[in-house]
């Protein structure tokens, strides 16, 4: 990872990229940092992933809520004000969004596993 200087990220100058989920829709804001991704992510009403992820995320719900469901079944609730991590490689996992949510998700070369 390389020095990152002080900035401020105005998100309402970020684009937008779409994203289609199995049933739904996720909208990214993406930043970019050597090592580093900062994503603010919304999901849509009836959101499913359209795949299992290996990566590690810091993931922290800013409205609404959602379920992180893992390979194995395992169901993990978060709401407004709720985060998970996990490192590299150490679960697979999908969301899903009943509702709709948006989140803030940071990952990068620090998750990775050791």
């Amino acid at each position: 990872m390389s020095n990152i200087p002080f900035q401020t990220i105005d998100w309402s100058n970020v684009e937008k990229t779409v994203h289609t989920g199995e049933t739904g829709t996720a909208y990214w804001q993406t930043i970019q940092f050597q090592g580093l991704r900062i994503r603010l992510v919304e999901y849509s009403k009836g959101y499913l992933a359209d795949h299992w992820c290996e990566k590690g995320h810091i993931v922290h719900c800013l409205e609404g809520a959602f379920v992180s469901e893992l390979k194995n079944g395992d169901l993990f609730h978060l709401s407004k004000g709720m985060t998970y991590v996990v490192s590299d490689e150490l679960s697979s996992h999908r969301s899903i969004s009943e509702n709709g949510v948006k989140l803030l998700i940071i990952d990068g070369d620090f998750l990775k596993l050791n």
